[in-house]
């Protein structure tokens, strides 16, 4: 098995993914970027930054992005999120905006979304790393792979999960999904491009009701 740093309830879990050919390959593929001179997005130590920051027995709402940003200092392992000190893009910014009408708060405009992380965010791309300055160009790679096993763990594994999935490719997921045990939330991408449609999709007031009577802690949204 390849030898992967990710947070151990994860490694335990997804044992089986890490020893499969696909695997292998896209780690071998990976390398040989990196050889060849590629700058690849988000950095080595941060591509599992989502797993780690969110263990699976901690899995409470799932948050699916596509792929990782692909400018410099951007990417930072977590769906949607840039480090402090970077300006919040586009989609993100709707993002704000949708909790600021949904909640009646206001938001500071941080753009690290670690602290929904750290309360059972999982804020997962479904392909972990790209070429910078080239969108998608790990689509091929074999993430998808993993990060579908990645959902069906979730599935099965764990209870009472809220997955927001925004945009016709994070819907396609949702027959990955058991919804007898789990909840789906579908919207519009909160991309400029939707033309606003994923506005007052109160996803999040929704997650927190789901939260509450499960008997869950809700999330704290305020940034």
């Amino acid at each position: 098995m390849i030898q992967v740093k990710i947070e151990n309830s994860w490694r335990e879990a997804l044992a089986d993914e890490f020893d499969k050919p696909y695997f292998s390959q896209l780690v071998q593929q990976l390398h040989a970027e990196k050889a060849a001179g590629c700058r690849i997005y988000p950095p080595g130590g941060m591509i599992f930054r989502a797993f780690d920051l969110c263990p699976l027995p901690n899995v409470k709402v799932v948050i699916l992005g596509q792929d990782p940003y692909h400018g410099y200092g951007q990417a930072m392992g977590l769906s949607f999120s840039v480090p402090d000190g970077v300006q919040a893009p586009p989609s993100l910014k709707n993002i704000f905006k949708e909790i600021e009408d949904d909640l009646g708060v206001k938001m500071s405009g941080r753009p690290n979304l670690e602290p929904w992380a750290r309360q059972g965010v999982l804020l997962l791309n479904a392909v972990l790393t790209v070429r910078a300055g080239e969108p998608t160009s790990h689509a091929g790679l074999g993430w998808q792979t993993f990060t579908d096993a990645v959902i069906s763990c979730i599935s099965e594994r764990c209870e009472g999960v809220v997955f927001m999935l925004w945009g016709s490719y994070a819907r396609s997921k949702a027959p990955l999904i058991d919804s007898t045990r789990h909840f789906i939330l579908q919207a519009a991408h909160p991309s400029p491009l939707a033309r606003g449609a994923f506005f007052g999709c109160r996803h999040f007031s929704q997650a927190n009701a789901i939260l509450r009577a499960e008997g869950k802690e809700p999330i704290d949204w305020q940034l």
